[in-house]
């Protein structure tokens, strides 16, 4: 028969390959990168602090109390001593040169200078303790008419235009002695509170000078020398806390 000898279809013969199809491996990939962290922007940070010893300069003119300021230094920035330095008021502006910063009166010639006004004080009259102006509460001007009044070389007012006030036959003298001086019912003077009270005698007392001119006190440093030690001592007498922006 025609049939006999051939081979059942779709049966491979002894020996003959099979071939089989086989799905292709899937394609490895490696996981996707995290996304770069974009480095956050900061405006206005302070510099860091640098770790050299150092210490802050303040001058200080008579009668300026830093006390409450000095304190919130050291508790933050204990790191960093506070050297007070007095200066007078006559030669503010040149011992600026030699500080971080001052305490000082105005007027300030601050073309190179940053300036902070912080407060305004009260000028008083100093008399003896006998003296019959110390009978008020408080004088004006007009109540100094035919008194001695005194002008202290290193006394922060200057002269005040007083209507029929008398000037003095001695020499000018410094503010501690023109108090001493005063005691004696040899004349009056007139100076910012602060003075006053930092001259204090039993001898004497004062009275507010209700229409006399007040001092102003100030906060200055060079525009060039802004350090972070300045920046943070600005905070402090601004109020800030540690933790406040600028």
């Amino acid at each position: 028969m025609a049939t006999q000898g051939r081979r059942p279809a779709g049966r491979a013969g002894k020996g003959s390959p099979v071939r089989r199809n086989r799905a292709a491996p899937a394609q490895r990939f490696p996981p996707p990168k995290p996304p770069k962290k974009t480095a956050k922007v900061v405006f206005d940070a302070p510099e860091p602090e640098s770790d050299e010893p150092r210490t802050f300069r303040l001058g200080v003119i008579p009668g300026a109390t830093p006390g409450k300021w000095i304190d919130a230094w050291k508790q933050r920035m204990p790191h960093v001593p506070v050297e007070l330095v007095p200066i007078e008021v006559a030669d503010q502006r040149e011992a600026l040169d030699g500080l971080d910063a001052a305490l000082v009166r105005l007027p300030l010639a601050d073309e190179p200078l940053h300036v902070i006004t912080l407060y305004d004080e009260v000028p008083v009259v100093v008399a003896s303790i006998d003296s019959h102006l110390l009978v008020a509460d408080e004088l004006t001007i007009a109540d100094l008419a035919g008194e001695i009044v005194m002008i202290p070389t290193d006394g922060p007012l200057g002269p005040i235009d007083i209507p029929g006030a008398v000037s003095p036959s001695f020499a000018s003298l410094p503010v501690e002695e023109a108090i001493a001086t005063a005691a004696t019912g040899t004349g009056i003077l007139i100076v910012p509170m602060s003075l006053a009270r930092m001259h204090h005698r039993k001898d004497v007392d004062h009275r507010p000078l209700v229409d006399g001119p007040t001092s102003t006190v100030a906060l200055a440093w060079h525009r060039d020398h802004t350090t972070p030690d300045v920046e943070t001592f600005i905070g402090i007498v601004r109020g800030r806390t540690s933790n406040s922006s600028r």
